[in-house]
């Protein structure tokens, strides 16, 4: 029996390990990797990019391969195969051209026509490009590509105004920028749903589920040290990593406030705006999540949309009359967003401050987020 090459055994001894625990594909790789340090860096990268590609693409994959299905088997097809030649073959369900669940893809076609979505899964079946954010606290956006550009491939974000995108990856947490704290990873979209957050310096801002300060630390320069910020979530896990990066990035303004802490009933009504960034589908960034694809079901959707509901009634009880509550997530379903705005103004008699941001995932841009500021009217109490 021929041996099996060194990357491809770990390959499928890793997606052994994926299926039989209930980790996201990206922690078990990570700590496949931790466990096993004689896999050098070029092998992981190698490893780590062919089990993203072949999970993308696991249902053409599997479609395509003999019964029944096994990692083995995908890779034999996955390396023998062109599979963008099979984006053209009418003999196939057009959802398995697309290599996404039926009923996901049909929702899809749903929101935005049958050509939008195949494009929509196109994206989506990409690499995500790799994207930060510079600290306004600490530097600006200027000095960095001055200070990168003749050692990466970087661009300026067209949109966000703190945003650089490199065209290659790069071992970020070894740079001593970002040991300083001059950046933050943040995908350009994210950054822009933190830009909804028109805080000014003196007010009181709680982040509601705030996870590890992601919009948090993008929000946080407007302030100017000066407020209050409240960083707060359901999993004291995620805080924990949320204390260290506000550390880093010097925002001195900002308390984690964890879910049993008693000080979090004395923040109601006194909030001047609160953020929630709400668990969704995650139909925004599959690009960087794929295995996330294949445990949607529609149960799923209408159990979130309820979570949503839910949280976003307890975040309002914080807003203070005239104050503002945005609410965010970074799924690409109407059910998530638009339709879950309608209903918050339905409910709670809430108005629109401006308009909404809607991103579709875009190839080498942004991920899809969505993010609606509400407000009442003429400060009557929410």
């Amino acid at each position: 029996m021929a041996q099996i090459p060194f990357r491809d055994h770990h390959l499928l001894c890793l997606m052994q390990v994926y299926e039989q625990k209930n980790l996201p594909l990206d922690l078990c790789i990570s700590h496949y990797f931790r466990e096993h340090k004689a896999l050098g860096s070029k092998d992981r990268g190698v490893i780590a990019d062919t089990i993203y590609a072949m999970t993308r693409w696991q249902a053409l994959l599997d479609h395509l391969s003999e019964q029944p299905a096994s990692w083995e088997k995908r890779l034999e097809i996955f390396r023998r195969i062109n599979l963008d030649d099979q984006k053209n073959n009418l003999s196939l369900p057009l959802h398995i051209r697309v290599s996404f669940p039926q009923s996901l893809f049909e929702l899809f076609v749903k929101s935005y026509g049958e050509a939008q979505a195949c494009e929509l899964c196109s994206v989506s079946n990409q690499t995500a490009p790799t994207t930060v954010r510079a600290n306004a606290l600490k530097t600006n956006r200027d000095a960095l590509l001055a200070q990168w550009s003749s050692l990466y491939e970087i661009s300026p974000c067209q949109h966000a105004q703190h945003g650089i995108t490199f065209q290659k990856k790069v071992h970020f947490l070894n740079l001593p920028e970002f040991q300083q704290g001059l950046f933050e990873i943040q995908d350009e979209g994210s950054q822009l749903i933190g830009d909804l957050m028109q805080v000014e310096p003196g007010q009181q801002v709680l982040d509601y589920c705030a996870g590890s300060a992601g919009k948090t630390l993008a929000f946080a320069p407007r302030m100017k040290g000066s407020g209050q910020i409240f960083v707060h979530d359901i999993r004291p896990h995620t805080l924990l990593e949320a204390r260290r990066r506000l550390r880093r990035a010097g925002v001195q303004n900002a308390q984690v406030v964890q879910p049993d802490d008693p000080k979090l009933k004395k923040l109601k009504k006194r909030m001047d705006w609160v953020l929630v960034d709400a668990p969704c589908s995650g139909t925004g960034t599959l690009r960087r999540n794929p295995d996330m694809k294949w445990n949607f079901t529609e149960e799923t959707l209408a159990r979130l949309v309820g979570q949503q509901r839910a949280i976003f009634e307890k975040a309002l009880s914080f807003v203070k009359p005239g104050g503002h509550i945005a609410y965010a997530t970074c799924s690409v379903l109407p059910e998530e967003n638009e339709q879950q705005v309608e209903h918050f103004i339905k409910t709670y008699g809430l108005i629109l401050k401006g308009k909404p941001f809607r991103s579709l995932p875009l190839p080498g841009g942004m991920d899809g987020f969505f993010g609606a500021v509400l407000g009442s009217n003429q400060g009557v109490p929410p």
